[in-house]
């Protein structure tokens, strides 16, 4: 019961069950249990079904054989050949929107049984984007701020990441990007080739941004330099990511990767068994769409 989703059909206007939602869905049932009883047995089988988090069903077709080559290149190889010393893989991606937060008041350190706080009012003073290039087998990141995203400024950030003396006697650089307007397939790769010839972009499937290792510093990026957001203004923004990023080079080292495409055949064998299901309920929100039924006539109904 606890692992059910609550639905229309149990006339229960809930999202997520709590423990007392369980404990009253089994009473139903004829199941008599106290508060404690059941939260006992939620715990002894590590059950927290109030808990949530944000999932996208992988949706691309071509998973595993986009996939593939970023696993493998992940792991010094390409195409069945290992890496040569004068091959790099760069992973590549922009944060978008970070907006500057000028707090009304100033926020207080952490004392006793008490966590730091910080002023739930702001000001806004400016978006900037964030550009990095994560060099996957050392580690280290080199990243821009820009007012703008797009095509030119992030071929105006890889040519000034590309002009680093380690890179100078490269043979071959992958370039691990998603499928955004700056780097889509369909145009970037002739177009980087053109003024990068050392350049090979190798484009991830389509909602699989979890495969990008330089998400992986953007999170620490937000964590532990953006959180709690308190700027000035746009510039102290830009000064802080460009300061962490000289401050996370100091002791870079590359991520332990563990992911392979092993694993990932697992996953994708895991997802075609609940595939009909999101078909299922795509095809149910395409027709909602295409009648037009809005919230008020599905409860209306």
């Amino acid at each position: 019961m606890a692992c059910d989703r609550p639905t229309d059909e149990q006339r229960r206007p809930l999202s997520r069950f709590s423990v007392e939602d369980v404990r009253l869905r089994a009473g139903e049932r004829g199941v008599s249990m106290s508060y404690s009883t059941v939260w006992r047995l939620l715990d002894r089988d590590a059950l927290r079904p109030w808990r949530q988090r944000q999932w996208l069903f992988p949706c691309d077709p071509q998973l595993l054989q986009k996939a593939r080559p970023v696993l493998e290149l992940y792991h010094g190889r390409w195409q069945g050949e290992p890496l040569g010393p004068r091959d790099y893989v760069i992973s590549a991606d922009e944060m978008t929107g970070l907006q500057a937060l000028s707090r009304l008041h100033a926020g207080l350190g952490p004392s006793a049984a008490r966590a730091s706080r910080y002023e739930f009012e702001y000001h806004r003073e400016g978006t900037v984007c964030y550009l990095a290039f994560l060099d996957v087998f050392s580690g280290r990141v080199y990243g821009e701020t820009s007012p703008t995203t797009g095509i030119k400024p992030f071929e105006a950030a890889l040519a000034r990441c590309l002009a680093l003396p380690r890179y100078q006697n490269a043979q071959r650089i992958f370039l691990v990007v998603d499928n955004g307007s700056a780097h889509h397939p369909s145009t970037s790769p002739a177009r980087l080739r053109q003024q990068f010839p050392q350049v090979e972009a190798v484009h991830l499937p389509t909602h699989s941004s979890w495969l990008n290792q330089v998400e992986l510093y953007f999170s620490i990026v937000q964590r532990k330099a953006l959180t709690p957001r308190d700027f000035p203004n746009r510039e102290a923004l830009e000064q802080r990511l460009l300061w962490y990023q000289w401050y996370y080079n100091q002791h870079a080292e590359p991520f332990r990767w563990k992911y392979t495409v092993r694993d990932l055949e697992r996953y994708v064998e895991k997802l075609a068994r609940y595939e009909p299901v999101y078909a299922a309920a795509r095809e149910t929100a395409a027709l909602q769409t295409a009648s037009g039924a809005g919230v008020s006539e599905s409860l209306t109904n």
